[in-house]
C-alpha cells in the first residue's frame, strides 16, 4: 500500500503539470499472479481525467456522419456518452453483478471471469501457434519508436482517446499493415461497469478508429483481462471477439525498478522460446516498455503472426475506402 501511495503521488505530480501519465494499480500489485500468466495490474496511458488534469486536443476531427448519429460536435473526455443502439437489447444481456478487482469471491463461476478465474470461453483467443507480440493502450508518441524497430507484421489493441490524439501515428500502423483492435475508449475495469457504460466504452472506440483509420475492428482485447460472461456479451454484439494471452511480460512493472527490468522480461522469452508459440502481452505507452519491447522483438525475429493470423480470421469487418 505504501508503494502504491508513492506513485500516485507521483502521478498527481505529472499531472499537474500538464505531462503525460502513466496509470498503474500498484495497489493490487500483490494480487498479481505469475503462475496464471494473468496480469491483473496494467499499464495504461492517458492524459487527462475526469478530475481537471490537463487535456490534449483531439487532432481527429469530429466526423460529420457521426454528428448526423449522436447529436454531439466534439469527441468525449473519459467517461464516454451512451448512446443508444437499436441492434442491442440491454434487457436481454446476462445478468452478472457488476464486480471491481477486490471482488473475485463473489463473482460466479459461471461467469467465466478471465481475471479471477483465468477462465475462457471457446471463442476467447488466447494464444497463438508462433510465439508472438501483441501491443496494448497506444497510439502514443513513444509507438512510433517502436514503428522504426520492427521488422514484422504484429497486432495493436488501441485506447480510443489515444486513437484522436495520435491519428498520425495510428495511420503509420495501418499503413505499415499492422493489424489494429479496439482496447475501449479510456481503458476502465470493465466489469464495475453497467451495460449502457460498457457500451458506450466499445462504441466509442470504433467510432475513433472509424473515424481515423476507416475500418471497423474484429478483436477487442478488455483492459487488465478483465471480461465475464456480460462484457463477453456485449462485445459479441459488436461483432467483436475477445482477445487475451497465455504470456505476459508484466512490463507495466518496469516503472519500478525493484519489481522487474528488461533483463527478466528476455530471459522470461527466452524460456517461452522452448515452448509452443502463445500471445506476448506487452504495452507501447511508454519509454521503458518499448524498449523492452524492442529487445523481444530482436529475440524473436520476423517469424511471428497478427492475431488475424494466429486464428485464420479476419483483419476487420469492414473498411471504408
Amino acid at each position: 500500500m505504501r508503494l502504491g501511495f508513492l506513485l500516485l503521488v507521483a502521478v498527481q505530480a505529472l499531472g499537474s503539470l500538464g505531462l503525460p501519465l502513466v496509470y498503474s494499480n500498484a495497489s493490487n500489485i500483490s494480487n498479481v499472479s505469475s503462475a496464471s500468466n494473468v496480469s491483473r495490474v496494467e499499464q495504461s496511458v492517458i492524459v487527462g481525467t475526469s478530475n481537471g488534469f490537463f487535456w490534449p486536443q483531439p487532432e481527429t476531427p469530429f466526423p460529420s456522419w457521426l454528428t448526423d448519429f449522436t447529436g454531439l460536435t466534439e469527441w468525449p473526455g473519459i467517461d464516454p456518452p451512451y448512446i443508444a443502439l437499436d441492434f442491442i437489447d440491454v434487457d436481454r444481456l446476462p445478468k452478472y453483478e457488476p464486480y471491481s478487482l477486490d471482488q473475485c469471491e463473489r463473482v460466479p463461476r459461471d461467469a467465466c471471469s478471465f481475471d479471477c478465474h483465468s477462465c475462457l470461453e471457446p471463442d476467447d483467443i488466447y494464444t497463438c501457434p508462433k510465439l508472438s507480440q501483441t501491443f496494448d493502450d497506444g497510439p502514443s508518441g513513444e509507438t512510433e519508436a517502436l514503428l522504426g524497430k520492427l521488422t514484422h507484421k504484429t497486432t495493436f489493441f488501441t485506447v480510443g482517446v489515444n486513437v484522436v490524439r495520435h491519428p498520425n501515428v495510428y495511420r503509420r500502423m495501418v499503413e505499415e499493415g499492422h493489424l489494429i483492435g479496439t482496447h475501449t475508449w479510456s481503458h476502465p475495469y470493465l466489469p464495475t461497469l453497467s451495460n449502457e457504460q460498457i457500451i458506450a466504452q466499445l462504441e466509442w472506440s470504433i467510432w475513433a478508429m472509424n473515424a481515423t483509420g476507416h475500418h471497423y475492428p474484429k478483436y477487442f482485447r478488455p483492459p487488465y483481462g478483465a471480461i465475464d460472461n456480460r462484457v463477453r456479451a456485449i462485445a459479441r454484439l459488436f461483432g467483436l471477439q475477445a482477445v487475451l494471452w497465455d504470456r505476459d511480460t508484466f512490463d507495466w512493472q518496469l516503472s519500478v525498478p525493484s519489481l522487474r527490468t528488461t533483463e527478466d522480461i528476455v530471459r522470461d522469452v527466452q524460456e517461452w522460446k522452448t515452448r509452443n508459440g502463445g500471445l506476448i502481452l506487452e504495452h507501447d505507452a511508454s519509454a521503458n516498455t518499448v524498449e523492452a519491447a524492442t529487445r523481444v522483438s530482436e529475440l524473436l525475429g520476423n517469424d511471428q503472426l497478427t492475431v488475424a493470423e494466429c486464428v485464420g480470421g479476419i483483419d476487420y469487418i469492414k473498411k471504408y475506402y
